[in-house]
């Protein structure tokens, strides 16, 4: 494929900012300039993406983050440095937050946390946002959502929520438990619609993704009007994963690109028992094997669409994420919570003067472009999250290494790829 198109938009791409990022605890007030993202670089993992290749291309849909950066150096317990934040997905916006919607999860590895689900799979329906954040963080925001519903009078309907979480301890003081009830209702309270935050943002901040620096990432697929022309979106907090088997369609990206492994700033190795091989940055230029545990993190997936499924039609959707995952170079280890949740945005509830509720059901036998669209925009999430990422130093002085674009194009151009 002809490079100079992708790169003549490389320039104007770096001069777009986009909302949402909220500057709490943070020496970033406003978003960075924009990296190019998967499609500026001719990736596209196939199917046609939405206007805004987003989770917020399906009506109603939309997303808001609390970014939480502070403090560098040597981690100490409680201060910092802080590398976390929140973010929250609204799946019929603020004014209609309570109306539930159709949904379904799936867990291909349950090693993590996402709470609510087990009414959400009894009675199929997903009630207030999706949130997500750190491991130990879990529980504040779940509890920062219920106050949020309860000043709104929905404390009934948002007695449940559900929030997800990936483990950011690595570049973050993660049990210094930095992440308050404000934050959960900032990321709720600035939710909104078009182009979302990528990288190091939100939930995703302090996360990493195959060895090099994750986060948070979306994309999404819009269907031909044969097909029902209904739309699917994906976001994705990105916390998994190996550097040997990351891969991008098909090209052994991991094998090509395997120094930029972890490493540490300071003149003391890292406390965390998770990075006792881990080299000083000056001295591991060269280093090309893995200096944290392989497979370690998690991943969060969120799959919305505008087309009208049942709860055990968007289970059906959450079992192809993992399909997604694989082609990544995922395999669901055991140290990895890869937890996924489906939802439809079309009305579930019935009407105030009746108790049924009369709903529409796509026939079984035309699922199979929305599982198409599932796998690729998931794995276009991913690589978007990577892609948007900026090498971090975090806790201790732990530096993770942004995906290199150049090199990634290289890659791809050597297997035929471009």
């Amino acid at each position: 494929m002809n490079l100079s198109a992708p790169f003549r938009l490389l320039s104007a791409l770096l001069l777009l900012s986009l909302p949402g990022v909220s500057g709490a605890q943070s020496t970033q007030t406003k978003p960075a300039p924009t990296k190019p993202r998967a499609r500026a670089l001719g990736i596209t993992f196939g199917g046609q993406s939405g206007p805004l290749n987003a989770i917020t291309d399906v009506p109603g849909v939309v997303v808001g983050h609390t970014t939480l950066i502070s403090g560098e150096g040597k981690l100490t317990e409680g201060k910092g440095p802080v590398r976390t934040g929140v973010t929250a997905v609204l799946p019929r916006g603020r004014e209609r937050v309570a109306e539930p919607v159709f949904a379904a999860t799936y867990a291909l590895n349950g090693n993590g946390e996402m709470t609510g689900t087990t009414w959400l799979n009894e009675s199929g329906l997903l009630s207030g946002p999706v949130m997500l954040t750190n491991t130990n963080s879990v529980g504040v925001v779940r509890d920062a959502v219920v106050a949020w519903g309860a000043k709104r009078k929905l404390a009934w309907e948002l007695s449940l929520p559900v929030v997800a979480e990936t483990y950011d301890g690595l570049l973050n003081d993660i049990n210094g438990f930095h992440v308050k009830q404000e934050h959960a209702w900032r990321a709720l309270d600035e939710a909104r619609g078009g182009p979302v935050p990528e990288g190091n943002v939100g939930g995703g901040t302090g996360m990493i993704c195959h060895g090099f620096k994750g986060g948070i990432g979306t994309a999404s697929r819009t269907l031909p009007e044969a097909q029902g022309g209904y739309t699917l979106g994906v976001l994705v907090q990105c916390n998994y994963g190996s550097r040997r088997l990351f891969s991008v369609e098909g090209v052994p990206v991991g094998e090509e690109i395997r120094d930029l492994q972890a490493c540490y700033t300071g003149s003391e190795a890292p406390s965390s028992p998770f990075m006792q091989g881990m080299r000083a940055c000056s001295q591991s230029a060269s280093l090309t094997t893995s200096t944290i545990p392989e497979g370690m993190g998690s991943i969060i997936v969120v799959v919305a669409t505008d087309a009208p499924l049942l709860p055990h039609q968007l289970a059906r959707i959450a079992r192809r994420v993992p399909l997604a995952i694989g082609k990544m170079g995922g395999l669901g280890e055991d140290s990895s919570g890869d937890i996924f949740l489906a939802f439809s945005t079309q009305p579930a509830s019935p009407p105030a003067d009746s108790p049924v509720a009369r709903v529409s059901s796509l026939d079984n036998g035309h699922l199979n472009p929305l599982f198409e669209a599932t796998v690729q925009a998931t794995q276009e999430a991913i690589l978007n999250a990577m892609l948007a990422a900026d090498t971090q130093t975090g806790a201790d002085g732990v530096r993770v290494f942004a995906l290199p674009h150049e090199r990634l194009l290289r890659a791809l151009r050597k297997y035929g790829r471009q």
